[in-house]
């Protein structure tokens, strides 16, 4: 149900898509704002008290989601350009339940409106948090900050109810990971609590860094410190912001990947080398070519066979979680065996069983593997993944169970031999813009079922 109305929000015809593959797909596509930051910004407007405009925003379902929450809320949006909105905080309001349930099923994002709406209104309320289902994301670390913030946490069972009766004041925070959603917590709640917050262990990701830009902006006053360490001293009042949001880096690599498994040439534009180094470097270990243009960079298969590598998963400077999914799809097509360590989420294998159904050579291991060539330290829920190739890709019923894995398996259609039927592709809206119409710039066939 949340696959279709992610793509009835974007006017995606159908839920399914039939993909006749072994075709390169080639040519040139442009990306947009990172949906891991638009989403964040569109939330930081609710901290000023007066409008903020917001470019760059890509056609996706989260945005959707976010501006039906906002609106609820009492926020007038508009889109004046393409891929441009004006988001007007003047009069902020509280929200019916019933409103923010309606929006929120299918996004994790509710919960930092916490922040924005204790200092607006006094209270805050987080319904049952949707998103892909790959592990537990505890929202043990947003809460946590929230209390040493200085919030009142009660625990209803349709959600989860905030007040702050004193107000937010400024805390020693350290997390116990660098999540990238509980930094964000900690940056939106902490900019206007009194009193200075320091926040340690904190995520360090360039959407991170484009939300402290945007913050700075509105009058806050944030210091990035060295080992993983931000000092926010809080101000009374914010203004809006003009500001263009940085590319998205997930989307970026996709299609990265897709050129590689499909034996394609395709040019991302609007991509940037400083944000995708790390992929940069394993996608020419594997075997692929880029070269960064001006105002993109061009991703293709040089001809020759790929080679296989070993990618562990980190947080930021780190090789992205998001990256190894579509990445894992041209490596079914390398010479030998190729080894991921996922250490961020545990359950992020789960759309390799469809791969192997189409042929790939993919074991899973639920514990990780030990390696003394590892870097990043072994974790608790860590899995990996064991790749050997190449093996022909064919043709099958695919059911999308993710976003990443979702384009994932719709990179595997249009490379196998043969036709596949993906359905539930509505989940890849929520973070991909336009896929479709990027699909048809590139030469792939298919059609909608």
């Amino acid at each position: 149900m949340d696959s279709q109305k992610a793509a009835q929000r974007v006017g995606l015809a159908s839920d399914t898509i039939v993909i006749h593959g072994g075709k390169p797909l080639t040519g040139r596509i442009e990306v947009r704002g990172a949906k891991n930051l638009v989403t964040k910004a569109m939330v930081a407007a609710l901290l000023a008290d007066d409008p903020s405009t917001l470019k760059s925003v890509p056609e996706i379902s989260d945005v959707h989601v976010v501006r039906g929450l906002l609106e609820a809320h009492g926020v007038v949006v508009t889109e004046q350009a393409p891929g441009e909105l004006l988001l007007d905080t003047t009069n902020v309001q509280s929200a019916h339940i019933a409103e923010i349930n309606a929006h929120a099923g299918s996004s994790r994002i509710p919960i930092l409106f916490c922040g924005p709406l204790l200092h607006q209104l006094g209270e805050a309320f987080i319904p049952d948090l949707g998103g892909c289902k790959i592990g537990d994301r505890p929202i043990d670390f947003h809460l946590n900050a929230l209390r040493a913030l200085g919030a009142t946490v009660e625990k209803l069972d349709d959600g989860i109810r905030l007040t702050a009766p004193n107000g937010l004041s400024g805390a020693r925070i350290e997390l116990p990971y660098p999540s990238v959603g509980a930094t964000e917590q900690v940056l939106l709640s902490a900019v206007r609590a009194k009193g200075t917050t320091e926040l340690k262990n904190a995520a360090i990701e360039p959407e991170i860094m484009d939300l402290i830009a945007i913050l700075q902006k509105m009058g806050a006053i944030i210091s990035v410190e060295p080992n993983r360490v931000i000092v926010i001293e809080g101000v009374e009042k914010l203004h809006g912001y003009l500001h263009s949001a940085i590319f998205d880096r997930n989307e970026a690599a996709s299609w990265a990947s897709a050129a590689l498994a499909t034996r394609g040439d395709i040019v991302v534009g609007g991509a940037k080398q400083q944000e995708l180094m790390t992929f940069l470097n394993v996608y020419r270990k594997a075997g692929g070519m880029f070269d960064v243009l001006e105002d993109g960079i061009r991703f293709w298969h040089p001809g020759t066979p790929l080679r296989p590598v070993m990618v562990e998963t980190d947080v930021h400077p780190g090789f992205m979680t998001d990256w190894q999914q579509p990445l894992i799809v041209a490596l079914t097509q390398a010479e030998g065996q190729s080894v991921v360590h996922e250490t961020v989420y545990e359950n992020r294998f789960g759309f390799t069983e469809a791969l192997n159904e189409m042929g790939a050579d993919i074991v899973v291991y639920k514990s990780g593997i030990a390696s003394i060539t590892r870097r990043v330290p072994r974790r608790p829920l860590e899995q990996a993944a064991v790749i050997t190739g190449p093996t022909p890709l064919h043709g099958a019923d695919v059911r999308v169970p993710d976003l990443r894995g979702g384009f994932s398996h719709l990179i595997a259609a249009l490379a196998a031999e043969g036709t596949s039927t993906i359905s539930n592709v509505g989940i890849i809206s929520r973070g991909y813009e336009l896929f479709i119409d990027k699909l048809e710039q590139l030469g792939a066939d298919f059609e909608l079922a």
